[in-house]
C-alpha cells in the first residue's frame, strides 16, 4: 500500500458577497521562541505546549486572492524561495487554484516583511506578476527606502528588510500605486494598521451587506497574543504601537462580529473574536463543502 507524502493543495474559498475570497497557503516557518516579548519564555512555551502546537515555533504563512469585478488581487506574495522550504508553497497552491501569476492585475501588500513579499520577483529581478499594479501604504514604501533607517537597523534586518524589500519591489517602479486610504480595489477598503511596520495595512472586503477584514500581522501566534495582546515579537518595528492597535483591533472586531483572515492564523486562516470576561476568545470558522 502506498501511504500519501503530503496534503491536498492549501486553497479555501469564502464568499462575502458578490466577491470571492481564497486562502492560499504558502506554508509555514519554525523559528526561536527568543523573538516573543513581553512574556516569560516559560509561560509562552507552556501555552504553545497546551495548544498542542510544534515548539518551539511554528507560524503559518497564508495569502489571499480577492476576485472581484471580473478582476483578481492577490494580498501577500509569501516567502519566495528564500527563506525555508517549509514557505515558498504559494505559486503551486495558485495553480493548483487554476490562477496563473499572469492573470492577478492588483498585489496588495500588508507590509514588506519577506514573508509578505519575497514572492514578488525572482532571483535575476524579473516579477512574477508580470501584469500587475504593485499597491501599498505610502508610509511602508517610505519607511524600506529610509536610508538613514536602514542605516539605524542591524545587519541582518538591513540585508533581509530593507535590500530584500527593495529588490523585490523594484521591477514594480512603473506599476506602483501608493496610498493613504480609501478604495484600493473593487470593494476593498485599505486601513491603516501601523506598529508592525510603518505602514503596516489591513484590507476590508464588503460586499452585498457582508464584509471580511484580511487584517494582516495583527497576530503572529494565535494561541499566545490572543490571551496576551501585550506580547509583540522582535520583527515590531514599534511594539508599544502594535500591541495598542492589537487591543484598538481586538475590540472592534470582538464587538461587531466582525469577520478576520489574518496571514499567521491557522490556515484556512479564517475567524472570529469573542469578548470573555477581560479577554477574548478565538472561534475558528468551520469548513463548509459550498460556498
Amino acid at each position: 500500500m502506498t501511504h500519501p507524502a503530503q496534503q491536498v493543495p492549501a486553497i479555501h474559498h469564502r464568499r462575502v458577497g458578490d466577491i470571492i475570497v481564497t486562502s492560499v497557503s504558502d506554508g509555514f516557518l519554525d523559528g526561536s521562541m527568543a523573538v516573543i516579548q513581553n512574556i516569560a519564555p516559560e509561560d509562552a512555551t507552556r501555552i504553545l505546549r497546551e495548544a498542542h502546537r510544534p515548539l518551539p515555533r511554528r507560524t503559518a504563512v497564508n495569502t489571499f486572492l480577492i476576485r472581484a469585478g471580473g478582476r483578481i488581487a492577490l494580498v501577500d506574495t509569501g516567502c519566495g524561495a528564500a527563506m525555508a522550504a517549509t514557505g515558498g508553497k504559494m505559486f503551486e497552491n495558485l495553480s493548483a487554484a487554476g490562477v496563473a501569476p499572469a492573470a492577478i492585475d492588483t498585489v496588495l501588500l500588508t507590509h514588506m516583511h519577506p514573508d509578505h513579499s519575497n514572492g514578488l520577483s525572482d532571483a535575476a529581478g524579473q516579477p512574477f506578476f508580470a501584469k500587475a499594479e504593485l499597491a501599498m501604504h505610502q508610509a511602508e514604501y517610505a519607511f524600506w527606502h529610509d536610508d538613514a533607517a536602514m542605516g539605524r537597523a542591524d545587519e541582518t534586518s538591513r540585508q533581509r528588510n530593507f535590500m530584500a524589500g527593495r529588490t523585490q519591489v523594484a521591477p514594480y517602479q512603473a506599476r506602483l500605486k501608493l496610498f493613504a486610504g480609501g478604495e484600493v480595489f473593487p470593494g476593498v477598503t485599505a486601513m491603516h494598521l501601523p506598529g508592525h511596520t510603518p505602514g503596516h495595512t489591513g484590507y476590508l472586503i464588503t460586499s452585498g451587506g457582508e464584509s471580511l477584514l484580511i487584517w494582516g500581522d495583527i497576530i503572529h501566534l494565535p494561541e499566545i497574543q490572543i490571551q496576551h495582546p501585550e506580547v509583540t515579537m522582535t520583527f515590531d518595528i514599534d511594539p508599544v504601537q502594535a500591541a495598542a492597535t492589537r487591543r484598538r483591533v481586538f475590540d472592534q472586531v470582538a464587538s461587531e462580529g466582525q469577520a478576520v483572515a489574518g496571514m499567521h492564523m491557522h490556515f484556512p486562516g479564517l475567524l472570529h473574536l469573542a469578548r470573555r470576561g477581560d479577554g477574548y476568545q478565538l472561534l475558528h470558522d468551520g469548513w463548509y463543502p459550498a460556498m
